[in-house]
């Protein structure tokens, strides 16, 4: 019996070693194939955006390749603004900023807007979230969220991952993810820039400059979550972000004593604002980078 058990147990050994070196072949194979598929030139001409979900991963591979190594997490929020701005005030306003950051850069692009932000206790209800179409998230979670996407883009070749924030809700979550990031990542692989000056002081220099360069101040306020900057803003992506039409008919085009019926004139304000914000960030990335 002992020859047959010793044959059986070199069959064994034998197959085993077959399929061993059959799976190597196969995971050589699947690697050659990848390999192949992630360095294949693109079929067709390159489409630019400044976003990156608007791209084929191709365009965004070549992008990258050829220097756009920034990429921007932008947050904002989906929150209540007042009776005449809709939740998705913050998103808005970024739409509009972000393209215009990646075009003063220009070697940057944009995530998607990352929407979902700390915004209050869910239950019980604290700040924004005692009111409906408010939508929060625990802190932990944002960071994680935030993390995530980081590493993600760092993954795909980004060198820089940019994180600002145009609420202030988010700030917290974002420094702390830029913290850890950098801890975890060895020097020299990539680096997590929160760029705190995009809310402040950027936001109180967009007030003076919209003050002593564009010759607009607010009057008394009145007491919404909403002003002029925002409405602005909003305007210059989409007017209906701000119910024009519907605040035109009710005699309600204003907001802080700043008359906005004039749709053409308030979106140009708007975009007068979102340039200064773009150079304004631009300008703190540049110095945040060179300071390190």
């Amino acid at each position: 019996m002992r020859p047959i058990r010793h044959l059986t147990t070199s069959l064994a050994l034998a197959l085993i070693a077959g399929s061993a070196c059959a799976q190597q072949a196969q995971d050589g194979d699947r690697e050659a194939r990848l390999k192949a598929a992630l360095e294949a030139p693109r079929p067709i001409e390159a489409v630019s955006s400044p976003w990156i979900e608007d791209l084929t991963w191709m365009e965004v591979r070549d992008a990258i390749a050829d220097g756009a190594t920034t990429a921007i997490i932008p947050t904002g929020g989906i929150e209540q603004n007042g009776p005449y701005l809709t939740t998705g005030k913050h998103n808005v306003i970024l739409e509009g900023v972000c393209p215009a950051l990646v075009q003063e850069l220009g070697d940057a692009l944009c995530a998607p807007i990352v929407g979902f932000v700390p915004e209050g206790s869910i239950e019980p209800p604290s700040g924004m979230m005692h009111f409906p179409g408010t939508i929060s998230v625990r802190e932990e979670t944002f960071v994680a969220l935030i993390s995530d996407i980081a590493s993600s883009l760092r993954q795909h070749g980004f060198e820089t991952i940019v994180l600002l924030g145009d609420s202030g809700g988010n700030q917290s979550g974002l420094k702390t993810a830029a913290d850890t990031l950098n801890a975890q990542w060895e020097e020299g692989t990539g680096r997590a820039l929160y760029l705190e000056a995009f809310y402040e002081p950027g936001w109180t220099d967009t007030e003076k400059y919209t003050a002593e360069v564009l010759g607009v101040s607010e009057g008394e306020r009145e007491g919404l979550h909403d002003d002029i900057w925002v409405t602005a803003m909003m305007m210059a992506t989409d007017p209906e972000t701000v119910r024009h039409a519907q605040r035109l008919e009710k005699g309600l085009a204003s907001i802080n004593g700043v008359d906005i019926s004039d749709k053409e004139a308030t979106a140009e304000l708007g975009r007068k604002m979102i340039a200064f914000r773009a150079s304004h960030a631009a300008k703190a990335i540049r110095a945040a980078l060179a300071e390190e």
